[in-house]
């Protein structure tokens, strides 16, 4: 038997009645009502109601502070008929204490109720994370996860892909963010890197001869915060399979997010589901890669419809168009979409027309508008009367973006998302390549991905004009998946990293492991990686990737609970050959 406990805090009922048990926990609260003391006893499971009248144990509670922890015997009694709490599973009944021995007890001001901890500042609450994770909704969420993550390798396995872990000291590799670096002890001037994914040791695998594989991967990127983004670290489900195509992928990636969001899910899954969209068409109607399809506005290219207009702010530019059905709102509306888009989003402007159901149309774009102009855009929108038209002016890329930030905001305001739905698709066909700041080529999105039509495409295309097989698994505005068919030709890989600007020799000392492995018979392969926590973040309706995660940074990157990062000893510095140079602080 314990030393602790007969049973938990969360399983007595009616049917132990009469039993002596012994019971430890956290004293979630002590409610004194003269004469008679109610303890509720919170531990993992459940809660548990105490009970005394016992006037040596009333003064011995006396001295008990909230989230203590005690242990305590007692026999389990019927609560009252009136007494009765149907919220909890332990609610019929009660333990009148015997004994109560205090384990440990709090000996400090707590610095927030436990049970009102998601009401104060942030990081408060994660400087003291061991408290903020008693309170039982946030500790429900961990336990959540852990219901994820068993649902999801019970998937895999049962799709026969087997489980291998991969080293988590590896080399630098340029994969579109920054490495963590660590500095080698016994090679002085030499660094390891944190692995920003398992990319290069899942493709060794299939050339090794495994044909599904999979892991729970921790990946370590050094990026900036977001709402939906851990900084620092997160979780993805990493997978990959020999001689798979991307329809292979796409179909086993429609499984699992079938299984985790109808399973575990707030919403249900719509059934328009899954569709694939090229990229440039998602960047066309929504402005964005990861577009919500909950929300049916779309953008429209109306530059044509300005051609002659004399509004100069829109003369030789690419102009896109959110139509919505206007006929609830009053002008209003539209003001405080132009301060949004000025004072929220940055943007240089944002016009509007409407036109009223009598058929006259009104706003500041009216009057540089002919008929024949209305007509072609209200004919391209589909709109009619009662509708009001936004328009966003710019560069083809700013255009696009922010049309597709209004028309998100649009969504929200109108109330045209529906909450109690995941919708998810495929963005396929993304660019192999892109146009850096600086004017050079790099790569678009994962240079170890396939280009469509091989080697060819590489010799004789325009770079920005090359396809990649990559997709993305997109669900309600989140980016939940990410894969590609991989490149497994050496000749392939020399060339696609040489447009890019990296010479063979560069290839041959970054991916030493792949260039190599690739001349002993590389089969094709493909796979991808559902990101963990931001599909828990969507399961649980939640919006801030922080609130799913058991120990997370803050919003600027900073583990509060552990004080990390933190500066260390010089001794320590010493022994990896690393000294620090504090730059010039100028006035």
């Amino acid at each position: 038997m314990s030393e602790y406990r007969t049973h938990t805090c969360g399983e007595l009922t009616k049917k132990d009645e009469g039993s002596e048990v012994k019971l430890s926990g956290f004293v979630k609260t002590i409610r004194d009502l003269g004469g008679c003391v109610f303890i509720d006893l919170r531990d993992h499971y459940g809660i548990t109601q105490l009970t005394t009248e016992d006037e040596k144990l009333l003064e011995k509670i006396k001295n008990i502070n909230v989230e203590s922890t005690i242990k305590v015997t007692g026999k389990v009694c019927r609560r009252p008929k009136e007494n009765i709490n149907d919220k909890l599973y332990t609610g019929e009944v009660e333990v009148d204490i015997e004994t109560i021995e205090v384990l440990n007890e709090v000996s400090m001001p707590l610095p927030f109720e436990v049970e009102k901890s998601h009401e104060v500042k942030e990081d408060l609450r994660l400087e003291y994370r061991f408290l903020d994770l008693r309170n039982e909704t946030i500790h429900k969420k961990i336990v959540f996860r852990s219901e994820v993550l068993k649902l999801l390798r019970n998937k895999m396995d049962s799709m026969g892909f087997i489980e291998v872990q991969t080293p988590i000291l590896t080399s630098s590799s340029p994969e579109g963010a920054r490495d963590f670096l660590i500095p080698s002890r016994i090679h002085p001037g030499e660094f390891y890197a944190l692995p920003q994914a398992p990319q290069q040791f899942k493709q060794l695998l299939m050339i090794s001869g495994f044909d599904k594989y999979y892991q729970i991967a921790p990946c370590f990127r050094d990026e900036d915060p977001r709402a939906d983004r851990s900084p620092g670290e997160f979780y993805q489900l990493d997978f990959e399979m020999a001689f798979a195509t991307q329809e292979e992928v796409l179909s086993v990636l429609r499984e699992i997010a079938t299984e985790v969001f109808s399973k575990l899910g707030h919403a249900k899954i719509s059934e328009d589901s899954f569709i694939e969209i090229p990229y440039r068409t998602a960047i066309e109607k929504y402005g964005t890669d990861k577009p919500d399809l909950r929300n049916p506005l779309v953008l429209t290219d109306v530059t044509d419809s300005f051609e002659g207009s004399g509004f100069n702010a829109f003369k030789n530019k690419i102009v896109k168009c959110v139509a919505i059905d206007s006929t609830s709102v009053t002008r209003r509306f539209f003001d405080e979409m132009v301060s949004y888009a000025k004072d929220e989003l940055k943007m240089a402007g944002l016009a509007w027309i409407r036109k009223n159901e009598d058929g006259t149309v009104v706003g500041p774009l009216a009057k540089y508008l002919s008929e024949v102009m209305l007509d072609s855009m209200f004919a391209k929108t589909g709109a009619k009367e009662g509708y009001g038209l936004f328009f966003v002016a710019g560069d083809y890329d700013t255009a696009c973006k922010e049309a597709g930030l209004i028309r998100d905001e649009l969504g929200r305001r109108l109330n045209l998302i529906d909450e109690n739905v995941y919708k998810l698709c495929f963005i396929v066909d993304f660019p192999f390549y892109e146009k850096t700041d600086e004017g050079t080529i790099d790569f678009g999105h994962n240079p170890f991905s396939m280009p469509k039509g091989g080697l060819s495409a590489l010799e004789n295309m325009d770079p920005l004009e090359i396809l990649a097989y990559q997709y993305d698994m997109v669900c309600n505005g989140y980016e939940i998946a990410s894969g590609a068919v991989r490149n497994h030709d050496t000749k392939v890989m020399t060339k696609a990293f040489e447009i890019a600007g990296y010479s063979e020799d560069t290839v041959k000392t970054k991916f030493g492991a792949l260039y190599n492995a690739f001349k002993f018979g590389a089969p094709p392969h493909a796979g991808a990686a559902p990101g963990i926590d931001r599909i828990i973040m969507l399961l649980l309706g939640e919006s801030n990737i922080r609130e799913v995660i058991a120990f997370p940074k803050n919003s600027k990157a900073r583990d509060l609970l552990m004080r990390a990062p933190a500066r260390v000893s010089e001794k320590q510095l010493e022994d990896v050959h690393i000294k620090i140079v504090e730059k010039d602080k100028k006035m």
